[in-house]
């Protein structure tokens, strides 16, 4: 793996993920939806966004392909697009609270449960 800062073009992509990232609303969503797939009715009840702002917030995700959705009769129901989403979400929760949860990073970047020793 190259290092970003040898690469004028990774670093340009990584740029534009975070920026998508870099949104309350949409960071809200992303978290909400670590706990499984659900209706834009449920993700607008649990994260108090609104409808109008919550529908440009879930087509921005989804034209970054960092949610994926799926219709069942008139309902859409969204997800996290993959394990990469899941991850970047999990680490951000764990790293950018006051106090970094060191263990969740493990967990977050591995998939596997850290071992608490002391």
């Amino acid at each position: 793996m190259t290092a970003i800062y040898k690469s004028r073009e990774w670093a340009e992509t990584a740029s534009e993920k975070l920026r998508i990232f870099a949104q309350p609303q949409r960071l809200m969503i992303l978290s909400f939806l670590l706990g499984g797939e659900n209706t834009v009715s449920v993700i607008n009840k649990e994260t108090g966004i609104g409808q109008p702002a919550l529908s440009q917030q879930l087509a921005a995700l989804r034209r970054a392909e960092i949610v994926k959705t799926r219709r069942n009769g008139k309902q859409i129901w969204y997800d996290l697009a993959d394990d990469t989403a899941r991850l970047c979400v999990r680490t951000m929760e764990a790293l950018l609270k006051d106090e970094p949860d060191h263990q969740k990073l493990v967990e977050a970047a591995t998939g596997v449960p850290a071992i608490v020793t002391r």
